[in-house]
């Protein structure tokens, strides 16, 4: 598990931007908690059951993101990655109001 401080969030002057790994044709759509990589950057670990062709994964992050978050998918963009695991997905809004809610909603999937 990583430390508390660190944050799969990056906000930015029009909304965040969230660092995800994803994982394709999962059986079981849904938030598998968060995850570090080597050069100790946080991220978000997304499964979805779509394949990843055709932009059908992309779609799928954005769909899962939205219904979890409450928050309609047209605020949602795949900006980095979008034919990789590893993506970046900018969410559109009031940087500071998007960091807190997004914050308190990790910290809660953390400790469930």
């Amino acid at each position: 598990m990583p430390p508390a401080a660190v944050s799969p969030l990056a906000p930015v002057s029009d909304g965040v931007r969230v660092a995800l790994r994803v994982t394709p044709r999962a059986s079981r759509a849904g938030v598998a908690g968060l995850g570090t990589d080597a050069a100790g950057r946080s991220y978000l670990k997304l499964r979805v059951n779509a394949p990843a062709e055709g932009g059908k994964a992309n779609a799928a992050v954005i769909k899962l993101l939205a219904r979890a978050w409450g928050m309609p998918p047209s605020r949602m963009q795949v900006v980095v990655g979008a034919k990789d695991r590893f993506k970046v997905v900018h969410v559109a809004g009031d940087s500071r109001a998007l960091a807190a809610q997004l914050s308190v909603w990790i910290e809660k999937q953390n400790n469930d």
